[in-house]
């Protein structure tokens, strides 16, 4: 079968893109690909190419780079070329791929991010398809003359439940315990005072299952220490599925986000969820995504006081019908036929 090269600055880690991109891995294989992941970092089965991290040890290796793409027939390339932390390493990849079958998925875009602002639209080439994961992205790039195509994000939308009472009995978490759970890493966007600000109006215990990165961990200490509430902090003893048991709702109160993955995985995994209004919250409430708003905590408390199911049974169906995981391989496979070169893995 044909080979796929995915590349991006890191892979195989807890961040939004390494697992988004690990879920393309698999529909991609699903579909007859052998793939082969390229990154700057990762763990083992992540082919390291020097100079294409986020924050580079040094010069790009343009050798090492052009070995593992050399006979990859079509290279999907995580965010890479899209957000340009490391302008460097967009160039060489953009380079080593020009006149060849790629998508360009795009998480988030230079204009997003006021320190990289200034640096304009990502590359263009008549042999790529450029893939967003939210419609906003796709009409900014419009606005840029790059033409896409948007494919949300998608999830296992039947997975485990998690074990509630375990988890519970492990953290020291009463019977009546309130639990507000917030699934994000601990960057100033995610506005963790604003997640924890929600939990001391519910009198709720904080859950926040990622540390500080970017710097932010004196500011995090700062914010936590000054909670009036219980937190807790990392993923517990289990998976994150025992997590979403163990809570009772689940907050996502980000500032920005390229989707917004928790407010999936809450739907799916049956829990009421309060949502930050970021700019693409509009495009998930669109779907039919019912959420409480971030600011009125008496809303959420009076549904947890007074639960209603048909609202997390709502959710569910959103969830199946416009983000479930097992459409990904024909989503890709459409992508792929829309290429003007060959892509094609040869039975």
């Amino acid at each position: 079968m044909g080979v796929v090269g995915i590349v991006s600055y890191r892979l195989g880690g807890a961040d939004g893109v390494s697992i988004e991109a690990e879920k393309w891995a698999w529909a991609l294989e699903r579909l007859g690909w052998s793939v082969r992941r390229i990154a700057g970092s990762g763990p083992d089965g992540v082919q390291t190419v020097g100079g294409i991290d986020i924050v580079p040890a040094g010069e790009v290796d343009t050798a090492a780079l052009h070995d593992a793409l050399a006979d990859c027939d079509l290279v999907i390339v995580e965010n890479l070329c899209s957000l340009p932390l490391n302008p460097a390493a967009g160039r060489a990849v953009a380079d080593a791929l020009r006149g060849r079958p790629a998508i360009m998925r795009h998480h988030d875009l230079a204009w997003q991010r006021p320190d990289t602002a200034h640096l304009g639209p990502p590359p263009d080439d008549p042999a790529w398809r450029h893939v967003t994961i939210n419609e906003l992205n796709r009409s900014e790039l419009a606005a840029h003359g790059i033409d896409a195509i948007c494919l949300y994000n998608r999830f296992d939308v039947d997975p485990p439940q998690g074990n509630r009472l375990a988890t519970r009995e492990a953290l020291g978490i009463a019977t009546d315990e309130r639990v507000l759970l917030q699934p994000t890493r601990a960057i100033p966007r995610k506005n963790v005072p604003g997640g924890l600000a929600l939990a001391e109006e519910l009198g709720a215990t904080y859950w926040l299952t990622a540390a500080a990165e970017d710097d932010f961990g004196n500011e995090l200490e700062s914010i936590l220490t000054g909670a009036q509430v219980r937190v807790l902090r990392g993923q517990g003893p289990g998976t994150i599925h025992d997590a979403y048991g163990a809570c009772d709702a689940v907050v996502l109160p980000s500032t920005r986000e390229g989707f917004g993955n928790p407010a999936i995985e809450a739907a799916t995994h049956r829990r009421p969820l309060a949502l930050g209004r970021y700019p693409v919250a509009a495009e998930l409430l669109a779907t039919g995504l019912v959420a409480f708003d971030l600011e009125d905590a008496r809303a959420l408390r009076m549904w947890l006081d007074h639960p209603d199911p048909s609202l997390l049974e709502r959710n569910l169906e959103v969830a199946r019908t416009h983000f479930d995981l097992a459409d990904l391989p024909d989503e890709i496979d459409g992508v792929i036929d829309t290429l003007p070169h060959s892509a094609r893995p040869i039975a």
